[in-house]
């Protein structure tokens, strides 16, 4: 129908302008109608578009008209010789469409087979650590009860905690990778109150956090923003367990929030070290770890990050700071509400 319907229309033009263009014209237009749709349809919709249109050229423009007499030689050679290129036209086009599809599922078969990979490598690694630990942790308590003090109790338990931690993180990574790469991740946007969202963030991280000077900056008269606060928690949780996998401890995390007109702008800012200028490009490529970085982590965070930003329709960037440190930049454009200043007011 799309095919009859678009010859169709094409004609009818050419009806209204072939006394000022020639009724060979008509025919280019013809062409490159049928070239149209061999890039969009299949086959047959496309040969049923390129037999069609021969044939309102012959009825309606070649002389004589309204009839399928052909008058002359030169406009029968002209007739033969539209059919047959608006067939080869189609038939050569939709071939070149079908091996760009084969091409693309290779390569995406081949990037399936990449990534999982270099996944089940990473975690093979990543999970070992804590699993052990959890697993040495919980032999000690089991076998040596009456010899293990209330201290070394508390301290391996403290380390089943911190390596629970660290392999729910790791799974939630996994989990939130596997939803992008997909492409099944929904955002779920409700009104957002900025300075609850950080601070239940750094509540959840305050195990990771003792050893680091935390700075937070949110005006008190903020508007709501309408976001997706399960995934900007997780955007916030990554960018602060980043800073201290690259940093030392006593190192200064800041965080601001700001609204410019209907846009959120999120900082997270450290005085760490920086990163080298040829990484800055590079930090939220799925699995990209730094040069020299220690162990931990699968290299997903980042790129966690960017993908959650972008579900939002929004923008991140990473900076070195004039001084000493980097800067992690959100942008989100989004609805806001200013239920938040009345209150406070």
């Amino acid at each position: 129908m799309i095919s009859v319907l678009l010859v169709c229309t094409v004609s009818l033009i050419g009806l209204f302008i072939h006394h000022l263009t020639g009724y060979r014209v008509v025919a280019f237009m013809l062409l490159v109608t049928v070239s149209f749709l061999a890039m969009s349809l299949d086959i047959l919709p496309v040969l049923v578009a390129a037999l069609l249109s021969a044939l309102i050229w012959d009825f309606f423009f070649i002389p004589p008209r309204f009839t399928f007499t052909v008058g002359t030689p030169e406009d029968r050679i002209l007739l033969s010789m539209y059919f047959i290129v608006a067939l080869i036209n189609a038939v050569l086009t939709f071939k070149i469409r079908q091996m760009e599809k084969e091409v693309k599922s290779k390569d995406e078969k081949a990037n399936a087979v990449k990534f999982y990979n270099t996944l089940f490598n990473s975690l093979s690694h990543e999970l070992r650590t804590p699993i052990t630990t959890i697993i040495g942790s919980t032999d000690n308590l089991q076998s040596n009860t009456q010899k293990l003090s209330d201290a070394d109790k508390a301290e391996l338990l403290a380390e089943i905690s911190v390596a629970s931690l660290r392999l729910n993180q790791l799974v939630e990574n996994l989990l939130n990778m596997s939803r992008l790469e997909s492409g099944i991740l929904q955002v779920k946007k409700d009104w957002c109150d900025i300075s609850e969202l950080v601070y239940k963030t750094l509540q959840r991280l305050e195990p990771n956090l003792q050893h680091y000077r935390i700075d937070v900056h949110i005006p008190e008269h903020l508007p709501l923003f309408k976001l997706d606060f399960g995934l900007m928690e997780q955007v916030i949780y990554n960018l602060i367990i980043n800073v201290t996998q690259h940093t030392s401890a006593d190192t200064q995390i800041t965080i601001h929030a700001n609204g410019v007109g209907d846009t959120l702008v999120l900082t997270v800012a450290d005085n760490g070290n920086g990163f080298p200028e040829d990484e800055i490009g590079k930090v939220f490529n799925k699995f990209h770890r730094m040069k020299g970085s220690g162990s931990g982590g699968t290299g997903l965070g980042l790129s966690i990050v960017k993908g959650f930003v972008e579900a939002h329709q929004g923008t991140v960037k990473l900076e070195n700071l004039p001084v000493r440190g980097s800067r992690f930049t959100i942008e989100i454009p989004t609805q806001t509400s200013n239920v938040n200043r009345l209150k406070n007011e």
